[in-house]
């Protein structure tokens, strides 16, 4: 059954949770962006190791729940872990949400929760 097209003719951007290097590579792409003021809303969170998973978790509430102008939530894979209860828990159709790789920690299909559901469609 298709979504109708009020459910996603609003949704124009990618929204990102990432470390420094994915970030700073996806903002050069030219996909940052930050909503008029007063509230002044980024469609980015940097994630380090001082970072708490509540501010992570908040983040990714507010890319998926709250805003209703974003198309694709981009997390990596090492950050999603973090959250890992909330990444696998998330089945809307919009935003999707996508797991990447970083530099510095590689991709993982079986940690993946997009992967796991496609195994568990296929019955493996």
């Amino acid at each position: 059954m298709a979504l109708p097209q009020s459910a996603f003719k609003d949704r124009e951007f990618l929204a990102v949770i990432g470390d420094e290097d994915t970030v700073t590579g996806i903002l050069l792409a030219g996909v940052g962006h930050v909503t008029a003021p007063p509230d002044s809303q980024k469609n980015y969170l940097v994630v380090d190791q001082k970072t708490e998973d509540s501010t992570i978790e908040s983040s990714f509430e507010q890319f998926t729940k709250e805003r209703k102008d974003i198309a694709i939530l981009l997390i990596n894979q090492h950050v999603a872990d973090r959250i890992r209860a909330k990444v696998d828990n998330y089945n809307a159709a919009f935003p999707a949400v996508l797991e990447i790789p970083s530099k510095d920690h590689p991709y993982k299909a079986e940690n993946d929760s997009v992967m796991k559901r496609v195994q568990k469609l296929f019955g493996e």
